[in-house]
């Protein structure tokens, strides 16, 4: 006979007048799935976690896991099984000697673990979102502040504590448990086992944040992408580049809503004002300033100006489709013309006044990876979020996300976790001998199956390019 094992936190039932809310309520995107587990675990510390796995193995229970709640697919709700939620694994330890602090996966980037960091001069290039949860966004690889110049966030990733699938808690590094080490730099979801706690290697915090802002006429859109193309490879690598179609605020004295703009920004980490200053120059050069709506040339700003201007952007809650793309092609005029053509339509052409599509850069692509799970990248990122508020306004935005990456796959090399959903369309996302290795490191480590692999429609076609399979047929 078998007994429930008693919790520091709390076992959440189907039939417990909360259940809902355990089941879904720190799912940040409002668009929420009706999958149904048999039971949530609240756990409150990582005795809790080892209880939990070892109960759905006593139960034959699978077991989904949550840290943040940012996956905009809600890949930790499943049908049938356990769902580990770790919100409350939120402490934060830093080691001056090493400078490595160590956080709980629960811990937010931005609200959390930045500013802690920057109380004692350090920095870590997490997410942009500021209440994104590290776990499953350094899980995925971590595509954080300036990740063209210091590399994902993962990199800085030098251990990780790790509860099995028999409920047995391992440290991981590249000494010990290598494999999982591996695997916890890019599986994503299907990571075989629980990680607890990050240690993380920080670097001194930047003295300056210089804030360069072009905002130009959608019609431009062509000839500014054309120039940035060509002229990305010679910005600062001290120097993030993204690109943004959005609808700007209104102005409080506004007799007309806001057209759609194209904002190109840099952002620029360094040592003082001068240098940043010399970082964000190349700006100035593109052809179509002087008919910009506006010019921003290196204001001074701060992380927390920039987090809020993130929470703005993603307001929590609201109903979010995204997808997104590796976008590759020929450094050539017309290599860079087709590039430029297929991503247009998403920046162009979004269904809500509060849908916004990005363009990041990640040239010059000059050094190889380092050896861990996370193995593809291209010189420039696509992805577009369509934000609404009526659940009837699914259909529209969905079929116009479809369309615009339909439009885009011609200069589409495959896509990032962190901003997929395979359960409406399946890209490549890892190198194939990448893919082969963790399929060895998971059967190795999970051979029951404990965990909860890839949500998607067809998991016999995860990391495939979908258009690959059409075309071989069955």
């Amino acid at each position: 006979m078998t007994h429930d094992p008693v919790f520091d936190g709390r076992l959440v039932l189907p039939a417990d007048p909360d259940w809902e809310d355990a089941r879904v309520g720190r799912v940040f995107n409002g668009r929420r799935p009706d999958r149904q587990p048999d039971a949530v675990l609240l756990a409150a510390s990582v005795a809790d976690v080892q209880r939990g796995v070892r109960l759905a193995k006593e139960r034959g229970w699978t077991v989904a896991v949550r840290s943040g709640g940012h996956s905009w697919a809600a890949w930790s709700v499943r049908d049938g099984g356990l769902l580990i939620d770790l919100g409350a694994l939120r402490d934060i330890r830093y080691e001056e000697e090493t400078a490595i602090v160590s956080a709980g996966p629960a811990t937010k980037g931005g609200d959390e673990l930045s500013p802690y960091l920057e109380e004692r001069g350090r920095f870590f290039n997490g997410g942009h979102c500021p209440s994104v949860g590290i776990g499953g966004f350094l899980l995925q690889g971590g595509q954080g502040w300036n990740q063209r110049g210091w590399g994902w966030a993962c990199e800085s990733v030098v251990a990780v504590d790790v509860v099995t699938a028999d409920g047995e808690l391992v440290r991981a590094d590249a000494e010990q448990n290598a494999d999982l080490y591996w695997a916890a730099r890019g599986a994503g979801p299907a990571f075989p086992g629980i990680v607890t706690a990050f240690h993380i290697r920080t670097r001194p915090r930047f003295g300056f944040l210089g804030h360069t802002v072009h905002m130009y006429e959608l019609v431009d859109f062509t000839e500014v992408m054309t120039w940035l193309y060509e002229a990305h490879h010679r910005i600062s690598t001290d120097v993030e580049i993204v690109v943004v179609s959005l609808t700007p605020e209104p102005e409080p004295d506004a007799t007309e809503d806001p057209k759609r703009r194209l904002l190109v920004t840099g952002v620029a980490l360094v040592d003082d004002r001068a240098a940043a200053e010399a970082a964000l120059a190349p700006f100035n050069e593109c052809p179509a300033i002087a008919r910009a709506v506006f010019v921003q040339d290196c204001r001074e700003s701060n992380l927390a100006e920039q987090r809020a201007a993130q929470e703005v952007a993603n307001p929590e809650h609201a109903q979010y489709l995204t997808d997104n793309i590796w976008v590759d092609g020929a450094n050539t005029p017309e290599g860079i013309a087709e590039m430029v053509e297929h991503i247009r339509p998403l920046f162009t052409d979004p269904p809500t006044p509060k849908a916004f599509s990005i363009w990041m850069s990640n040239a010059p692509m000059r050094r190889d990876l380092p050896d861990m799970a996370f193995s593809l990248q291209t010189e420039a990122y696509v992805a577009s979020y369509t934000v609404y508020e009526d659940p009837a306004e699914y259909a529209r935005n969905r079929a116009w996300l479809n369309e615009a990456m339909a439009y885009a796959q011609p200069v589409t090399a495959g896509q990032y976790l962190g901003d997929s959903d395979m359960t409406n369309r399946q890209l490549r996302f890892m190198a194939p001998e990448n893919w082969e290795r963790l399929q060895r490191v998971i059967a190795e480590r999970d051979p029951e199956g404990r965990f909860h692999r890839y949500l998607a429609h067809d998991p016999g076609s995860v990391n495939v390019n979908h258009w690959q399979l059409e075309e071989t047929g069955p």
